[in-house]
This record gives C-alpha cells, structure tokens and sequence, in this order.
C-alpha cells in the first residue's frame, strides 16, 4: 500500500524551523503538489522577529498558506493585505508573476506567541502558467468541515469526499485536514483504482498514525501506491495532511520559480534582476535579490525565499 516514505528535512532559519518534505530527490511532486512545508511548531517571544520574508518573486505556480496556530500577514504587488489565521487559506496565483512578502505583524511581534502550519506550492498546468496572477483569501465559511466520533476533518483545497472548497483551483487535487483523537480510524479520497487521484500522501504534523500495520510520526510523508485504499488509525492524538491529485507534467524549479521551460526560468531571473517586477505598495523598501546561480535542478538550490 505504501510506495515510499519522506522524512522531513528540518531547517534553522535563524530561530524558526521548518520541516522541508518537497521537492524530495527520488520524489519531486504529488499530483500537483512541487512544494510543501511544515512551518514550526514554534513558540515565539516577545519582541522577537518572528516570521520576516522581505518582498520576492513566483512563476508559474499558486501558493496555499494554511495555519494550525498564529498569524502571518500577506502583502503583494497586486495592492492585496491581508492577514492568515488558523482555519483560513490564503490562495495565491503567481501565474506569469507575482510579488510578495510574509511577515509577522508588529503587534503580535511585541507580544510573541505560537506559529504551527503548512505551506503548499501547486504548479500550474500548462495552460495556466502564464495566466494573470491573483490573490484569495477563504474563511472557514468556505471549507467544507466534517466532526463525529473524535475525527476533525476540513476540506482546505480541491474536492473530496463528495464536497468542495471555495478556492479555485487550475487542475484536480485534494488538500484535507484532519484532526484525530487517539484510536480514531479514517480514510483517505480513494485512488486510482477507485475513480480518485492518481497521486496520494499523508503528512503527519503532529503525533503519531497507523498505516498498513506501520507506524508513522511527526515530520513523515507517507506517499501511497495508486491503488491503495488504506484505513489511518491515530495511535495518539495527531494532525494530519492528506494530500493529492493529478501530474501536471515535468516542472523545472529554481528559487521561487517554477515552469515547464529552462527558457522561462531564465526571463524570470532577467526580469526580477532588472527591476521589472515591482514590489509591492505597502512593503517596497526592501527586497530578496536574485541567488547567484542558474541552471535546472531537481531540488530547490538555491533554497526558495520561503520559510513556510
């Protein structure tokens, strides 16, 4: 049932972690999922600087941002701010280019406080990846969520279970957020075999499941074969990502960048080198300047701007 297990890659950034589980060497995507990150769990103090990503730029992908815990506020180029809570989405569309930054706000600076979520990078389909970029920002309201017998679920992204969330996504995928009490059993959208995704993950953020008679903790992707229809079982009280959808082909990935061309990659890099993309009203003091390196790769070298 399980084709391969990730460990997250744990990263300092100067007094935050995050657990880095895509792009993975021997697996750079699932379905449409080219990035994913587990911001924290982390416990912020007073006065300290928190989350900073000063203003940089994205290609050809969307970014989700989903929170457990704390806040981040979003600026970008398209005159958007707004802030992220726990339970919410912030959909971004890069397209054919967007600017941002995320920081934590200077009032919950001052107070400090907890941080807890994930970040997911969606590369576009074909069609897509030279679309206008946009911003959308979802509530609950607009996630479809499910409770009984100790099971939380919430449908973040894409369809599942018979529902659909509110954001618009440009190819089929799944995103849900499930919250389990210990000795609760669920089960993830079917397969391939079923008429479902062609491509499925579980990510544990916190606590330990039982998969196909294997235990599975904080920090690891379980990847499942196309056909599996396994039955979860949370061994301790645990959150869970599960994960999914259909290939939108080979994606090159460079910093920020994501495309289907070498070619696109390098205007990109001319482009926010040359002062092309403003930076946004709000937040254009500073800026993230282009990592001297070029190339294709398999992995995100040099590191993307995001800590999340």
């Amino acid at each position: 049932m399980i084709e391969m297990v990730i460990d997250a890659r744990r990263k300092d950034l100067g007094g935050f972690e995050v657990g880095r589980v895509l792009p993975f060497h021997s697996r750079r995507m699932i379905g449409p999922f080219i990035f994913l990150d587990q911001m924290g769990p982390a416990e912020f103090a007073p006065g300290s600087d928190a989350i900073n990503v000063r203003p940089h730029p994205h290609i050809g992908l969307s970014t989700l941002t989903y929170l457990f815990e704390g806040e981040i506020m979003h600026r970008d180029n398209l005159g958007f701010t707004q802030a992220i809570r726990p339970g919410e989405v912030n959909w971004m569309t890069a397209g054919k280019g967007i600017v941002h930054s995320e920081r934590t706000d200077p009032l919950k600076k001052a107070t400090g406080g907890p941080m807890h979520g994930m970040q997911a990078w969606i590369a576009l389909p074909n069609e897509a990846e030279e679309t206008d970029p946009g911003f959308y920002h979802h509530g609950e309201a607009d996630l479809p969520a499910y409770e009984n017998g100790g099971l939380f679920a919430r449908l973040v992204a894409g369809e599942a279970y018979g529902a659909k969330a509110a954001v618009k996504t440009s190819s089929p995928l799944f995103y849900v957020h499930w919250e389990m009490q210990e000795g609760v059993r669920t089960a993830p959208p079917p397969g391939k075999g079923a008429g479902g995704a062609s491509e499925r993950a579980l990510y544990v953020a916190k606590g330990t499941i039982e998969v196909a008679g294997r235990e599975f903790h904080e920090g690891q992707m379980i990847v499942l074969e196309p056909h599996a229809e396994p039955t979860v079982k949370s061994l301790t009280r645990s959150t869970v990502m599960a994960l999914g959808g259909e290939p939108v082909g080979e994606r090159l990935i460079w910093w920020n960048f994501v495309a289907s061309s070498q070619d696109r990659i390098d205007q990109a890099k001319v482009d926010w080198k040359a002062g092309r993309m403003h930076l946004p009203t709000e937040d254009d003091l500073e800026f993230i300047p282009l990592p001297e390196e070029s190339g294709p790769t398999t992995q995100p070298k040099p590191e993307p701007t995001h800590p999340v």
